[in-house]
């Protein structure tokens, strides 16, 4: 029976010089999980911060109609007394406050005008154990991994007595065990009768959990999937939002691997500010000319922290061991070093560490190798907008002109003027941490082209991923590593996902 809860009618938003919407249709069941799915900047996000009042009513043509009433929302505030609440994919807590404080922030539990504090704990508690988060209201959101993190923000949303709660890509920076206990935790919601709304890119999870699936391709709803179908897979889902077929989600390569280009030998790093803390024990490994290999763990094993404190020691502290390049030692203790002996690193937070939002892609890519511009101190302006065009166009970097903000981009294309960034310094050894992390398939794939040709001009190409699928198809070894130790070495041919995940939990005593 049909029992709608939202329909958004003939939605179109516009933004200067772009058409981000155009006449896209929306109906959602009440108590379903309805997955949105797209590729980067297809609308999806803009859609929902429509339907949020982030964009008020008048910003946009169109109607929507919330629980049989046609609504106008104004604002965040507007669509959260209709119980209408988003969780952004940037998280929006603040560190520094309690878990309880976070909850009610905006929201305050007061009586006779002060801030009732026990009672302010009190509820947090019970919201807390609906969601399945055993915490102290207390404790600190800062002290707090990002998965529970996440928690907080739907025990939030349970606090505004929501009835339809929307999440963009909420599982995006959470591992495989915080992901499926968010998914389960849906599906109490679905049960105790909240409609959500999911953006995701990992569609394996949409077919797991959503009962149907709206795809939305270039600002235009291509079909809404009833997930129940025996036809409703990931395969029929990339086509809609690519509008092609994926034979194959990793391209072909066949390797040509030649001499060890990286070498790392009994690398140890502490916790930058817990003393007697090992972060990385003794850790060894290389990567050859040619060759993908990917470091695989589970979250907290170490993989990031054992990347910065390579690249220029920019986590952790009283590291020890020995990075050689070519058979020959190289001092990696700054960034500079690190950069000068051919080592560049893309992190997993290209907003936070990856780039300068505020800027242009030209000044992005350009802002690693300025020496390569610059006369006696004078960037040649001219040709940092040659080079910029120039990986704009090998990188395929989807902008009006490389003068575009950086910010303005999608997921996938300001990832890939991250790896422009890093490319002009001409690495030999390129460590991607986490390269694919909230872009879509059809970005994913061109990642991966990318690395497949790096790999084929004779690169050293070392992949952090919590995809295990990922590493799987595209690299050549696969290092495991559980708790700051190296748990194993597989060729990827003798590798399964049963192989890695034992050898990432592996406890260091079997080590």
């Amino acid at each position: 029976m049909d029992d709608a809860i939202l329909e958004m009618r003939s939605i179109t938003k516009t933004f200067p010089g772009v058409k981000a919407l155009e006449d896209v249709n929306l109906t959602v069941q009440r108590a379903h999980i309805h997955a949105i799915c797209g590729e980067n900047g297809a609308g999806k996000s803009t859609l929902m911060k429509v339907l949020s009042g982030v964009y008020p009513a008048g910003s946009y043509e169109g109607e929507i109609v919330f629980e049989g009433e046609t609504i106008r929302p104004q604002s965040i505030k507007d669509s959260e007394k209709l119980g209408i609440v988003i969780i952004h994919q940037e998280l929006a807590l603040v560190p520094h406050l309690s878990v309880a404080e976070n909850i009610f922030l905006g929201n305050e539990v007061h009586k006779r005008g002060a801030i009732d504090w026990n009672e302010t704990n009190r509820r947090a508690g019970e919201l807390l154990a609906r969601v399945g988060l055993r915490e102290n209201p207390t404790t600190k959101v800062g002290q707090l991994g990002v998965g529970k993190q996440q928690l907080v923000e739907i025990a939030k949303a349970l606090s505004k007595d929501v009835k339809l709660l929307i999440l963009d890509e909420p599982t995006a920076a959470l591992n495989d065990q915080d992901s499926a206990h968010l998914l389960d935790l849906l599906r109490q919601l679905k049960r105790d009768g909240i409609t959500c709304i999911m953006i995701s890119h990992k569609l394996g999870e949409l077919v797991a959990v959503a009962d149907e699936t709206t795809i939305i391709r270039d600002g235009h709803t291509i079909e809404t999937i009833d997930m129940s179908e025996p036809d409703a897979t990931q395969a029929r889902m990339i086509r809609g939002m690519v509008g092609r077929d994926l034979e194959h989600l990793y391209p072909e390569r066949t390797p040509d691997i030649g001499e060890v280009v990286f070498r790392l030998e009994d690398w140890t790093v502490m916790h930058p500010n817990q003393p007697g803390r090992v972060i990385v024990q003794g850790a060894s490994l290389d990567v050859r000319a040619g060759e993908v290999v990917g470091i695989a763990g589970l979250m907290g094993a170490g993989r990031t922290e054992l990347a910065m404190s390579v690249f220029g020691r920019t986590y952790g502290r009283d590291v020890t061991g020995r990075v050689y390049m070519h058979g020959r030692e190289v001092d990696t203790r700054t960034v500079d070093g690190a950069i000068s002996s051919g080592i560049a690193y893309v992190s997993e937070d290209r907003k936070r560490y990856g780039l300068n939002l505020i800027e242009d892609i030209r000044r992005n890519i350009s802002a690693s190798a300025l020496g390569k511009l610059s006369t006696r101190g004078w960037v040649n302006g001219n040709e940092e907008i040659a080079v910029a065009q120039r990986y704009r166009t090998e990188l395929n970097i989807k902008a009006p002109s490389v003068m575009t903000g950086t910010g303005q981009l999608s997921g996938g294309n300001q990832q890939k003027v991250v790896l422009s960034k890093w490319l002009y310094t001409d690495p030999e050894l390129l460590i991607l941490d986490e390269p694919t992390r909230g872009i879509d398939v059809g970005a994913k794939f061109e990642i991966y082209t990318i690395i497949n040709d790096l790999a084929a001009q004779g690169k050293a190409v070392l992949v952090i991923s919590s995809e295990l699928p990922e590493l799987l198809g595209i690299c050549d070894r696969i290092y495991t590593l559980s708790e700051g130790h190296i748990t194993g070495e597989v060729p990827v041919t003798e590798a399964t996902q049963e192989r890695l995940m034992e050898l990432m939990t592996m406890e260091k005593e079997r080590a």
